[in-house]
């Protein structure tokens, strides 16, 4: 009899964050951190250097129509992006059942959008490659999510056992 209610306890209290669910947390800490940095560095510079009015005046040889609602649209994806992963630390920390669906869910969408951004700039810039440096490494970061944490986070018994709440 008290193996059963010690079974039942220890099913219903989630397990400590341990194992490979340490390397999750890390890439869910440090993931909104990166964002905040890049979209620090990137955005606030357009619009203090000009950059903003080249790029959106017709009387511009830099202009394209379709500057204004790249820009914008990166700004407001990232800034989003920002959001949602604060709000997947706390899933994570507070071991919420919903915590791998959220996870898979934003890698996905970032993947997704990482190719989007990158066909609309070579829109704009047809000589630059699609695939340089930074979208490669970005976009294999994203599809290392979806494709190794995220069926871990469904999958594991670890991960069954820590996300209950």
């Amino acid at each position: 009899m008290d193996k059963e209610v010690d079974s039942l306890n220890s099913e219903a209290t989630p397990k400590a964050i341990g194992g490979l669910l340490i390397l999750v947390a890390l890439g869910v800490i440090f993931a909104p951190l990166r964002n905040l940095h890049f979209v620090a560095t990137t955005y606030p510079p357009i619009f203090k250097d000009g950059t903003w009015e080249a790029l959106t005046n017709e009387a511009s040889q830099a202009y394209s129509p379709l500057w204004q609602p790249l820009l914008l649209g990166e700004i407001l994806v990232n800034i989003v992006l920002l959001s949602a992963s604060f709000y997947l630390i706390y899933l994570f920390f507070t071991k919420k059942s919903a915590f791998p669906k959220w996870y898979a869910a934003i890698a996905v969408f970032s993947a997704v959008f990482i190719l989007l951004d990158a066909y609309m700039v070579t829109l704009v810039l047809p000589n630059l490659p699609m695939f340089d440096h930074e979208t490669t490494t970005e976009f294999a970061r994203s599809l290392f999510s979806c494709l190794v944490w995220s069926p871990y986070l469904f999958l594991s018994k670890r991960s069954k056992e820590t996300f209950l709440n």
